[in-house]
């Protein structure tokens, strides 16, 4: 970690320091040229490394994506109660992945406009955004969930096991109160594995959900990592802390912010108020190694990459003294070989369309598949000799009326 004015260059270019820019922490990396473009469905969409296969089949994955005005109270889901809320706005921020998945799956070569076809259902909410926006309360989106899937026969019969949700953000799944009695079978998507720090249980599971990327086309700043900051105090020559304006003519900009990212080798990437961190998925594109300081983060797409090829992760009770000697001698052509290998994959992290050999709508496609079933059952779903599918009261599911009995 040698810069190239050792041992007298200035603190902020120092060899072996480290920077916190928008409370992201990084230990510097001398770039010669200007860091990478930030990311595009485009400029960043080459072909992953042999190691990655993620070619869905089409025949075996069909999805049915519910219109907004197919079911009554959906579009408050999306527009909010008045419907003024645009998906343009929605687009934005941590919570875009909800809009870029809904319109990607739009125009996706798995859509079908049949349900009888479909393997998977998906329901489209951009329920993080209208919130933030005052468009919908909790209680509001609560009552419309509970409405919307009590007209949806394809949630009964299958008790929920085929219908996919995402949400978007920290507080994942409890942005819909009842989901642990309405959606504790379904698909979720969410970038957030873990939040029984704050909810007491967590809305993830292992089994039957995903974890999908972060929305990198946005800077989305934390604060509060308190360790890291007082380490900076003590550790001047180690961590620098400049004083950062948020707000205001002097608001520190988006190209300045990544400007300081490229200049780094490690980019420390600690918690914010749960568990993910955006800051893991824009080091990539900035090149440098990405070291996790969230012990209950989950990844994405752990069934194709091998995460010890291109990051860290140590735990937070290290953090101090003992992180920047283990970083100081971690060999340059190590380095470098994780940085390679990131660059063959941050691909995944852009919503780019599936028919990309690489994106993270290809890779979702592809853990989308693995989640089909043949066949659909609940504990209020029955079949009969003729492969008839009916209810408690022997009516067969096509006679179905809505609103059903929920599951």
């Amino acid at each position: 970690m040698r810069g190239p004015h050792h041992p007298h260059c200035t603190r902020a270019h120092q060899a072996g320091a480290l920077l916190l820019v928008a409370v992201t922490f990084l230990l510097t990396r001398l770039f010669s040229a200007p860091p990478p473009p930030f990311p595009t469905s485009r400029s960043h969409s080459a072909t992953p490394g042999p190691w990655l296969d993620l070619t869905p089949h089409q025949d075996h994955l069909r999805i049915y994506v519910y219109d907004e005005d197919e079911i009554g109270g959906l579009r408050a889901l999306l527009r909010g109660r008045d419907h003024t809320v645009s998906a343009a706005t929605c687009l934005k921020g941590q919570w875009g992945t909800q809009v870029k998945i809904h319109q990607l799956l739009l125009k996706s070569r798995f859509r079908t406009l049949d349900k009888e076809e479909a393997h998977l259902f998906f329901v489209p909410s951009y329920v993080k955004c209208v919130r933030m926006t005052g468009a919908l309360t909790d209680k509001e989106i609560n009552n419309t969930y509970v409405k919307v899937l009590s007209q949806m026969p394809y949630f009964r019969r299958s008790g929920g096991r085929d219908h996919v949700f995402v949400f978007p953000s920290g507080a994942g799944a409890h942005l819909f109160r009842s989901w642990a009695t309405f959606l504790n079978r379904s698909i979720i998507l969410t970038p957030e594995g873990d939040r029984t720090d704050k909810r007491g249980i967590s809305a993830f599971n292992t089994w039957k959900d995903i974890i999908i990327p972060g929305n990198v086309d946005d800077s989305m700043g934390k604060v509060g990592r308190l360790k890291l900051v007082e380490l900076a105090k003590q550790y001047p020559d180690k961590l620098e802390s400049p004083e950062l304006k948020l707000s205001g003519p002097d608001k520190l900009g988006r190209v300045e912010y990544f400007k300081h990212l490229g200049n780094a080798k490690f980019c420390l990437a600690p918690r914010g108020e749960s568990s993910w961190t955006l800051r893991f998925y824009e080091s990539f594109f900035v090149e440098c190694v990405p070291v996790l300081l969230s012990d209950e983060v989950e990844l994405p797409f752990q069934n194709v990459i091998d995460y010890t090829e291109i990051s860290i992760k140590w735990p937070s009770s290290k953090i101090g003294p003992e992180l920047f000697h283990y970083l100081e001698s971690i060999p340059e052509e190590r380095v470098e070989e994780m940085i390679a290998r990131g660059r063959e994959m941050r691909c995944m992290w852009v919503y780019g369309p599936d028919t990309e050999p690489c994106s993270a709508m290809t890779a979702i496609m592809w853990e989308l598949q693995r989640k089909v079933r043949r066949f659909h059952q609940s504990a209020q779903t029955f079949w009969l000799h003729n492969r008839s599918i009916v209810n408690r009261d022997l009516v067969e599911f096509h006679q179905w009326r809505t609103p059903v009995p929920l599951p």
